[in-house]
C-alpha cells in the first residue's frame, strides 16, 4: 500500500496557473455570495454566522470551532453560537468511496474486506465511516476520507491569508486579533485530522498512556489496513455517554460514570499533557463498564512548561496568590503590545476575589475560563494555541456532565487532584539544585555588592549616574495631555493668525481682493481651517 500524502501549503497550488486563478475566483463569488445571502455584509448577527459557515463547507466550520472557543477575540454571544457548528455532511456515493479504497489499496477493497455496507454510520465534513468485516469474520469500522478536502482546505485558507494582506492597513483589525495566527492553527490541526496514520498513532499512545486505568478504552488500530486516507479499526458497539435511560437500563450508575470520566480527563490534563480536543457526547461510549474514547483526529498536547505553570496557576487561584497568578498569565501567554501591570493586577485580584470565597463544587468552570480569557485579552495577552483547544475541551467536558450528572464538579476534581499530588523524587532532586544554585548565585551576588555600591558613588560624584524611571500605566494619561497640548498650540496659532491678519487689513499697501489685502485674506482663510479643525476635533472628543 502506499498512500498518498502530499500536503498542500495554504499558500501553495501552482501560482499563476489559470486553472488555479479560475477556481479561486469562482470560489472568491460563492463565499461574497454566502455572505450577502445570509447577510452578513449589512446585519450580522451570531446565527447568520453560523449558518454561513456551515453552508460554505468543511474550512469553515472548522475556522468556526475554533473561534468558538476564542472568547479573548470573539464576543460571547458568538461563541455560543458558534459551539454549535455542525459537522455532520451529506454522505458520498458509495462508488467515490470504493475508488478511495480502491486509490490506497492498489486492488478492490473486496479483496481486503470479507464485507463493507454501503450506507455510512455517519458522514462528517472530512471523512464517513462505514462498518465492515475483515476476511477472518471480526466487525471493524473503516473510516474513509472525502476526495479533494484537502486541496480544497489549502484553496479557502490561500483566499483568506490574501485577503487578510488586504486589509493589514487597518489599524483596528490588527489590534483586535491576530487573524493570521488563527489560520496557521487551524491549518495544523486540519493538517492532523486528515492525517489518518497520525491518528492511529494518537490512538496506540492514548492506549498506552491510559493502560493502568481499568475503566478507560479506546479501539483497537488494524495497522496493516491503515494509510494516510483509510483509517481501519475495531467496531465500539456501546451506549452514548448522554443516553442516561439505556445506561440505567444496563445497570450503569450515571454519576459514577461522569465522575470517572471527570477523573479520566484531568489526568490526561496534569498528568499525560496529551489529552482528547473534542470530548463531546459522540466520541464517548461506555461498554462493558468501560468509558471508550472514540475520534482521535485531534489531539491537545502541553509542553512540559506550559503543564507546569498550569498546575502553578490552580494553585495560585487556591491560595488567592495575585502575584504568582500575575506572574503565570504573563510566562503562560504571549504579549501583543505595552501591559498595563497595573490594571492586569487589578483584574485578576477581582477574579480570584470573586471565585476564591466560593465552594469549589458551586463554580461555573466555564464562565471561569472565559473571565481569565477575557482579562489576558483586555491586557493585549494571548494564550498558546495549546492552552486555547485545552480552554474548548474543559467547556465541552463540563457540559457533558451538566447533562450528564449535574452533581459532580469538574473544578472540585481538578483541585483534589492537585492538592492530592505527591512531589516526584527526580523533580524534588531538580528544585533543589535549582535552590542551591540560586543561593550560591545570591552569595556571590552578595559578595560583590560593596564594589558595586562603590562604584556606584563614584558615578554619582562625577555626576555620571543615571536615573531611568518607567511609570505603568501612565500612558494612557500622558497620550491625553499630549492631545490637549496640540490642541492648546493649534488655538493659539489660530489666535496668532486672525490677529496678524486684522492687522494686515489695516494697512492698504499690496494686491487686494475683495478690497482686502491678500495676505490677510489667506490668513483669515487659515485661521478659519484651524478654528474648524479644533471644533471637530473637541466635538469628536465629545462623543
Amino acid at each position: 500500500m502506499n498512500p498518498t500524502n502530499s500536503r498542500t501549503a495554504p499558500d501553495g497550488g501552482t501560482p499563476g496557473s489559470r486553472e488555479a486563478g479560475t477556481s479561486s475566483l469562482s470560489r472568491l463569488r460563492e463565499i461574497a455570495g454566502v455572505l450577502r445571502r445570509r447577510g452578513l455584509l449589512t446585519h450580522p448577527s451570531p446565527e447568520k454566522l453560523r449558518l454561513a459557515m456551515e453552508e460554505l463547507g468543511p474550512t469553515f466550520v472548522k475556522l468556526g470551532q475554533l473561534l468558538s472557543m476564542r472568547a479573548d477575540i470573539l464576543p460571547q454571544s458568538y461563541c455560543e453560537e458558534l459551539s454549535r457548528l455542525r459537522t455532520e455532511a451529506a454522505p458520498l456515493p458509495f462508488e467515490q468511496v470504493r475508488q478511495v479504497m480502491s486509490e490506497e489499496y492498489g486492488a478492490p477493497p473486496e479483496r481486503v474486506f470479507s464485507r463493507i455496507d454501503q450506507e455510512p454510520i455517519g458522514s462528517a465534513s472530512i471523512a464517513q465511516v462505514h462498518r465492515a468485516a475483515l476476511p477472518d469474520g471480526a466487525p471493524v469500522v473503516v473510516k474513509v476520507q472525502r476526495p479533494g478536502i484537502r486541496e480544497t482546505m489549502a484553496q479557502d485558507i490561500a483566499l483568506l491569508k490574501r485577503a487578510l494582506r488586504l486589509l493589514s492597513h487597518t489599524k483596528r483589525l490588527g489590534a483586535a486579533m491576530d487573524f493570521s495566527q488563527i489560520l496557521d492553527e487551524m491549518w495544523a490541526a486540519a493538517l492532523q485530522e486528515m492525517d489518518f496514520l497520525q491518528e492511529a498513532e494518537n490512538m496506540e499512545t492514548f492506549a498506552a498512556l491510559n493502560a493502568g486505568i481499568p475503566y478507560v478504552a479506546c479501539p483497537r488500530v488494524e495497522h496493516a489496513l491503515t494509510t494516510s486516507r483509510l483509517l481501519v479499526m475495531e467496531a465500539v458497539d456501546g451506549i452514548r455517554i448522554d443516553r442516561l435511560g439505556e445506561l440505567r437500563k444496563e445497570g450503569y450508575d450515571p454519576a459514577k460514570i461522569g465522575e470517572r470520566l471527570a477523573e479520566n480527563y484531568v489526568h490526561q490534563v496534569l498528568d499525560d499533557a496529551f489529552f482528547h480536543a473534542d470530548p463531546h457526547p459522540g466520541n464517548l461510549r461506555v461498554r462493558e463498564g468501560k468509558i471508550v474514547w472514540l475520534d482521535f483526529g485531534m489531539m491537545g498536547r502541553l509542553t512540559p512548561r506550559d503543564q507546569a505553570l498550569l498546575r502553578r496557576a490552580i494553585r495560585a487561584m487556591a491560595m488567592e496568590d495575585i502575584d504568582e497568578l500575575k506572574t503565570v498569565v504573563l510566562t503562560l501567554g504571549v504579549v501583543r503590545g505595552r501591559v498595563n501591570h497595573h490594571r492586569l493586577y487589578t483584574d485578576l485580584d477581582d477574579f480570584v476575589s470573586r471565585y476564591g470565597s466560593m465552594e469549589l463544587g458551586s463554580l461555573d468552570l466555564g464562565q471561569l475560563v472565559q473571565e481569565l480569557l477575557e482579562i489576558a485579552q483586555c491586557n493585549s495577552i494571548s494564550l498558546p494555541p495549546g492552552i486555547s483547544m485545552l480552554a474548548r475541551g474543559m467547556l465541552t467536558i463540563e457540559g457533558v456532565l451538566t447533562a450528564c450528572c449535574p452533581e459532580v464538579s469538574l473544578m472540585q476534581i481538578i483541585s483534589r487532584h492537585i492538592l492530592a499530588e505527591r512531589p516526584d523524587i527526580d523533580a524534588l532532586g531538580q528544585e533543589l539544585r535549582r535552590t542551591a544554585k540560586n543561593l550560591y548565585a545570591l552569595f556571590h551576588q552578595g559578595t560583590e555588592l560593596p564594589v558595586r555600591l562603590h562604584d556606584l558613588m563614584k558615578m554619582t560624584a562625577k555626576g555620571h549616574t543615571k536615573l531611568n524611571i518607567e511609570l505603568t500605566g501612565s500612558e494612557e494619561p500622558l497620550d491625553r495631555l499630549d492631545r490637549m497640548t496640540s490642541r492648546l498650540t493649534l488655538g493659539v496659532v489660530t489666535a496668532a493668525l486672525l490677529l496678524g491678519s486684522c492687522l494686515l487689513a489695516a494697512f492698504p499697501s499690496g494686491p487686494r481682493l475683495w478690497n482686502l489685502p491678500v495676505t490677510a485674506l489667506a490668513g483669515f482663510l487659515f485661521s478659519l481651517l484651524a478654528g474648524a479643525a479644533l471644533w471637530h476635533s473637541a466635538r469628536r472628543r465629545r462623543k
